[in-house]
């Protein structure tokens, strides 16, 4: 229970990869703040599963990520009902796919204000508070596109690659604070969207999932195998621990060889 009586806020934790960060979290004895968009019904079923299987309280905020206000806002909430906030996972994002010409300004607009402007918001409203106490990890979940580009991806290559700027800014803002600020890199991750979407290639192609799922990964990684977002979490985990109190502003891809072609 490493991170017993640390407040942890998960953006984008209603399912697939925020899901595995916030539920390894709550494993490690943080008190948990959900976001995300989702039914009621099933954020409260999330809600009170990770409390019964972990034994911690695990909380839930509406915010829009891609609203300032409403981010700066958030962050005050959690401070004012959990007394603090002492870990900060920016993961929270969307994706639209379309040549630069082709590409629609709503969706370049609404990519940048989700993916990255609300790391910001959410950094700048957390980082008094963690510069108070003394402590603060601030994890921002950015992707292999942080590091490299692929065609049709302009907003969200653009996205990532500025996570990890920003995640060094702060890493030099913030050092000997007692606050960290890393980068998680993730290849091709195993969520519930992705399967969805192999299983519809698989039913389009008349082959089978698992021939797909070898296709999907081949385009990009060497290792011809997903990561999970339970993986990513461990990460995560180990970065708010107390054994990575020294790495800051690193960029770690966990990618099965992606870039390192």
């Amino acid at each position: 229970m490493a991170l017993s009586g640390r407040v942890a806020l998960v953006t984008g934790s209603t399912s697939g990869i925020g899901l595995g960060i916030a539920r390894t979290l709550a494993a490690s004895g943080a008190e948990i703040v959900l976001n995300g968009f989702g039914e009621h019904a099933e954020i409260e079923r999330l809600r009170s599963e990770i409390t019964a299987e972990f034994g911690v309280r695990v909380g839930f905020a509406a915010a829009d990520i891609g609203k300032g206000e409403a981010v700066r806002a958030m962050i005050r909430d959690i401070e004012a009902a959990h007394g603090r906030l002492d870990i900060l996972i920016n993961n929270a994002g969307i994706q639209h796919v379309a040549p630069i010409e082709d590409f629609p300004v709503d969706r370049w607009d609404a990519i940048l204000a989700i993916n990255l402007s609300g790391a910001f918001h959410t950094i700048a409203a957390a980082l008094p508070g963690m510069r108070a106490r003394g402590w603060g990890r601030i994890v921002n979940v950015a992707s292999a596109h942080g590091l490299v580009g692929s065609a049709h991806k302009a907003a969200y290559v653009a996205a990532k690659h500025g996570i990890l700027g920003l995640t060094k800014v702060t890493a030099l803002e913030t050092a000997n604070s007692g606050i960290t600020a890393n980068a998680i890199c993730p290849g091709w991750v195993l969520t519930p969207l992705v399967e969805r979407q192999l299983q519809d290639r698989a039913a389009r192609h008349g082959t089978s999932v698992e021939a797909e799922k070898a296709e999907f990964v081949r385009e990009k990684q060497p290792l011809e195998e997903f990561s999970t977002p339970e993986q990513i979490g461990a990460l995560a985990a180990f970065l708010c621990s107390d054994a990575a109190r020294t790495m800051t502003g690193t960029a770690l891809p966990v990618d099965g060889g992606w870039t390192a072609r």
